[in-house]
């Protein structure tokens, strides 16, 4: 029981969604981060690769990505840590990123979308992992920005979340080596969206055993745990669906930073998350239906209670009824004279109980 509670409480994430905003009025692109420091500092790590080679650097500031961008080989920088706005602004100003780009990093708790810049794309989109088995569910937001010769991605967390991709470019994948930058994107993108089926997977075991729980016993708590896996449902669904729709769009129109033959690769990330889409609608209808279930349950164990109230109150009707004849003080009862009378009484009773409860028994109330 410990162990399901621990699983479907209801995170953080769900609870202080509604936190630290910029004050209504602010102009558009005023930067505050909204969230929660997640690394000590901020961290750039820089991947250069082409069909050729592939390297891997720690930068300490961002002017010094200056060779690698400027070389015709691919290259990706992934920064961890959002907490340092300065540190970030050095980063943004290199790159000449529009400033609502800027504010959308930052806050946390934007919804996923794709939007086209002048000089880039922007992609938002929510992470969802369990970092232990047994603990709950993780969150953080992820932003990718594509350019026309670079891709960089911003993570909350140092959560390596794009380890396979890493591991991918180490031992020479053909399409992330040879392909432009576009396709590195899509990788990530990928990477993000195939942890949703983990987390599908995760949410399915724990309708299961909230149904098993069910079966076996009408712990009180059962309604809540219920309630709690149906929030992270609806936030699951209201972070998947948004990407959905944007992804459509981007397939369907022309980009100059997505290569046509590409847009295929979108389209099976779009797939991916149609299916997700569709699996989150089932488990909501599932979750739905464990409270009818639980309802029903507890309404058939009441049941029972009533009807054994109900029977013992049967079998009492007629022996209050006999009792209460010779209870009645009246001075001529010509049973109260005899000798027999008290034994007579108590036979009468007791056949009348066995009777009963034969009955009972042959009809399967008892």
């Amino acid at each position: 029981m410990n162990k399901l509670r621990k699983k479907i409480r209801i995170p953080s994430f769900i609870k202080h969604q509604h936190k630290a905003r910029k004050a209504p009025g602010e102009a558009p692109g005023t930067l505050k981060f909204v969230g929660d420091k997640k690394t000590e500092e901020v961290t750039i790590e820089l991947y250069d690769y082409d069909s050729e080679q592939y390297s891997f650097h720690d930068l300490s500031k961002i002017d010094d990505s200056k060779p690698y961008l400027d070389s015709p080989s691919k290259t990706w920088i992934n920064i961890k840590g959002l907490h340092d706005i300065e540190a970030l602004k050095r980063i943004w100003t290199y790159f000449d990123l529009h400033p609502l780009i800027q504010e959308d990093i930052l806050n946390t708790s934007q919804r996923s979308k794709i939007e086209n810049y002048q000089n880039n794309i922007f992609f938002v989109i929510r992470m969802f992992n369990y970092i232990d088995e047994d603990e709950d569910l993780n969150v953080e937001q992820v932003s990718i920005v594509l350019g026309s010769n670079y891709v960089l991605s911003f993570q909350e967390s140092d959560y390596p979340v794009f380890v396979p991709v890493v591991e991918r470019i180490k031992k020479g994948a053909f399409r992330l080596r040879n392909e432009g930058p576009d396709y590195s994107a899509y990788a990530l993108l990928d990477t993000i969206v195939d942890h949703y089926f983990h987390v599908l997977e995760k949410l399915g075991d724990e309708i299961e055993e909230l149904e098993e729980k069910i079966l076996e016993n009408d712990d009180s708590s059962i309604p809540q745990q219920i309630h709690a896996t149906r929030r992270k449902l609806i936030y699951f669904r209201k972070s998947v669906w948004p990407m959905r729709d944007s992804l459509n769009t981007l397939i369907r129109d022309e980009s100059p930073f997505i290569n046509e033959q590409n847009k295929v690769f979108y389209r099976d990330v779009y797939d991916h998350l149609v299916q997700i889409i569709d699996g989150v609608e089932n488990y909501r209808d599932m979750v739905m239906g464990l409270l009818d279930m639980y309802m029903s349950h507890v309404s058939n164990k009441m049941n029972e209670v009533m009807k054994v109230l109900t029977i013992i109150a049967t079998i009492f009707i007629p022996l209050t009824f006999v009792a209460g004849i010779y209870g009645m003080n009246f001075q001529y009862m010509p049973e109260l004279s005899y000798t027999w009378a008290y034994p007579a009484v108590w036979v009468v009773m007791i056949t009348i109980t066995i009777v009963m409860i034969l009955f009972f028994r042959r009809k399967d109330w008892l």
